[in-house]
């Protein structure tokens, strides 16, 4: 079978429809005067992480560790992507391709950077493209939108799913203020961004509406240039019979020169620069509409709805090497011939939450009861033609991945007394998956349902000091194109493992701490590459990770203050199978963060370090990094390394301010992952920034 067809898919047509419909929500909510009623009392999206402060700073009611960045730290940090956000929390390594992030890859407490197993969620809702179906990394949040990230580790994390092994990221996204601000920043590599941010309430405070969009454009460290553009509205209302609703509508494209091959060894050593796949495409665009219901139905209980739809596009253009060339040229030389792996993803989801405010056995008890239902549904398609014929050519191949999911989960906090709480919990996963080949007509299908215990607690050590411990069950599902391989049942097992955490927080004086032990059994870790080279991917066994994360807060002197944080992992190793004794890829034993920030009047300087101990690429361990020879461009030992950036920032008036920074300070040369070869770290970049509020 054989077509032609062109794959690029029309854009406009989309920024036009998130242009106009924010239009529509911004004008509906227009206000003659300021009013004392905050917008934010307008229920926002679902809630991944509820602080409660009744005491002291250090009380949550999450029985594990928990991390809140807020805006203030996201501006100071000055950050291009998500992750340059997320390598600054505990626990979390990262393995970036390329400076924007546009695919999530990171791991977190000893799991794979390279490896999915913790949730990704923008407002509470699934961004992943395919939780079930996979591919589930083509799509990361903007940092543009992002004004809080929550991370949440250990049993809290039983409210979530699927993959939740690691724990659960939510960006909670901005929701603007009354009026407009500018925002606009140039740098290194020819990048240049710009933004606004508009809103308004009506009169009496209860209703509102915002816009937040941004464009950037960038060459690109190592010439891999992107195009940018976000734009994501919000509009709410509360309603007199304790109703709130709330509608927010996105829409994201990012077309990236980018590939999955980086520089071979001798090109690395000698420092070279180039884009190792200068004619390689990622195009991607996504469209997310979400609706948020909250009734208050007593005084006692609460009715929390969300529904989300999503449709994701990716289309990567790839050209084919040839191996003789390369290996002579010790460098990657490109044929004429092109493949087209283009992908779409679509998602609909709803989800409701109960929660109820009563007493259970005669003892004060919050008790949550929470039920989804998702379908899933891809799209894949594989085209191949030449360099001439422009990205039309002949269907090569053409699948098509489907999921339905049922969730349920009910968890309460019970309060045993003044300083104890318990909180029991079960999660029920269940979920089909199906794959047909739209050529053959050929399907396959298998199913599977998964139960998911869990209990925590917090113990109120002093006034200032709380213990929290915790141990559930978690999984992460085989997706379609692992538990579907070849268009049979592969029997591979979802992951799973069962979790244990043990922690302190507190204050001490001026001093605010936190150390966390955890551990991870893996019963079952499935894995990429095997001794069975009819699949592409394997039961591997029973797997261990175990470690420890410190983090401080402390101030040294006026207006200098200090935070510092580390995660120690001795232990990220496979237990049974072929790779007995191997430690698992992209799992560093060591990461640390140090960072000095130093306040003088309108005038903010930071100082940041990130360190990252030593990690494989493979889980055979190889040490040899990427040479010419086919057989060894997959693996290697990445060596250590620290990065300091220098950021800055200057409130000029009320309305203006101004920030610099000078990133990778010290002009280290690192490898910041593999693939087919060696991704090299963004080398020294300066930027320049500008905020202007009306």
């Amino acid at each position: 079978m054989s077509a032609m067809l062109f794959t690029t898919h029309f854009r406009p047509s989309r920024l036009a429809l998130a242009v106009a419909i924010a239009a529509t929500g911004y004008a509906c909510s227009s206000s003659a005067e300021e009013n004392p009623v905050a917008k934010k009392s307008v229920m926002p999206a679902m809630e991944v992480v509820k602080v409660v402060g009744q005491k002291e700073d250090h009380r949550f009611n999450a029985t594990g560790s928990v991390n809140l960045v807020e805006l203030e730290e996201i501006q100071r940090v000055q950050p291009l992507s998500t992750e340059d956000v997320l390598r600054r929390i505990p626990g979390i390594n990262i393995k970036s391709e390329e400076e924007t992030s546009v695919i999530a890859n990171f791991g977190i407490r000893g799991l794979s950077a390279g490896e999915s197993k913790s949730l990704l969620l923008e407002d509470g809702v699934p961004v992943a493209p395919g939780l079930f179906i996979g591919n589930d990394r083509y799509f990361n949040p903007r940092i543009q939108r992002v004004e809080r990230v929550e991370v949440l580790k250990g049993s809290s994390s039983l409210r979530y799913g699927p993959s939740t092994i690691g724990g659960v990221v939510n960006y909670q996204t901005k929701t603007p203020d009354d009026g407009v601000e500018l925002s606009a920043r140039a740098g290194s590599f020819n990048m240049k961004e710009v933004g606004i941010e508009a809103g308004n309430k009506n009169a009496a405070g209860d209703a509102f509406a915002g816009i937040v969009a941004t464009h950037a454009t960038s060459d690109g460290f190592m010439d891999k240039g992107y195009t940018m553009n976000d734009v994501m509205a919000k509009a709410g209302v509360e309603f007199a019979n304790n109703q709130k609703l709330g509608v927010k509508l996105s829409w994201y494209e990012n077309d990236v020169n980018m590939s999955y091959r980086g520089l071979l060894l001798n090109d690395y050593k000698a420092g070279a620069d180039y884009n190792p796949a200068p004619d390689d495409d990622f195009l991607a665009d996504r469209v997310a509409f979400d609706i948020n219901h909250e009734w208050q139905l007593n005084d006692t209980a609460t009715l929390n709805t969300l529904v989300y739809w999503s449709d994701v596009t990716r289309d990567y253009w790839r050209y084919a090497v040839d191996t003789n060339a390369s290996v002579a040229a010790g460098r990657w030389v490109y044929t004429d011939s092109l493949t087209g792996n283009n992908r779409s993803f679509e998602r609909t989801g709803a989800e409701s939450r109960l929660t109820l405010e009563q007493p259970l056995f005669g003892l004060e008890a919050s008790t949550e009861f929470g039920l989804r239902f998702m379908h899933e549904k891809s799209n894949d398609l594989r085209i191949t033609t030449t360099r001439a014929a422009d990205r039309t050519g002949t269907i090569a191949g053409h699948l098509q991945d489907s999921a339905d999911s049922v969730a349920g989960y009910i968890q309460s906090r019970i309060v045993l007394s003044d300083k104890l709480a318990l909180t029991p919990g079960l999660r029920v996963e269940s979920y089909q998956q199906e794959r047909l080949n739209l050529q053959t007509n050929a399907l396959a299908k298998t199913s599977n349902t998964e139960y998911l215990p869990g209990v925590g607690l917090t113990y109120e050590l002093t006034d200032a000091a709380q213990l929290y411990a915790g141990v559930y069950r978690a999984f992460s599902p085989a997706s379609n194109a692992v538990a579907l391989d070849g268009l049979s049942d592969a029997a591979l097992d979802g992951e799973r493992s069962v979790n244990y955490e043990v922690g302190v927080r507190g204050v001490a004086g001026s001093t605010s701490y936190e150390v966390a032990a955890f551990m991870m059994d893996f019963s079952n870790q499935v894995v990429t590459g095997n001794s069975n080279a009819g699949i592409a991917t394997s039961n591997a066994g029973e797997t261990s990770h175990y470690g420890m994360e410190f983090s401080v807060s402390q101030p040294l002197m006026a207006g200098l203050n200090l935070d510092a944080n580390a995660t120690w992992v001795p232990e990220s190793e496979f237990e049974t199978g072929d790779f007995k004794g191997n430690r698992i890829s992209y799992a560093p034993k060591i990461l640390a963060n140090l960072g000095l920030n130093y306040q003088l009047e309108q005038l903010n300087l930071s100082l940041n370090l990130h360190h990252r101990g030593e990690q494989f690429g493979n889980e055979a361990n190889t040490v040899e990094l990427p040479t010419a020879a086919p057989s060894s461009i997959w693996g290697g030992l990445l060596p250590a390394y620290t990065v300091v950036d220098l950021l800055s920032q200057y409130q000029i008036s009320d309305n203006l301010s101004v920030s610099g920074s000078v990133k990778n300070l010290t002009d280290k040369r690192y490898i910041s992952g593999l693939r087919q070869g060696i991704y090299v770290g963004p080398e020294r970049s300066f930027e320049l920034g500008v905020r202007y509020r009306f």
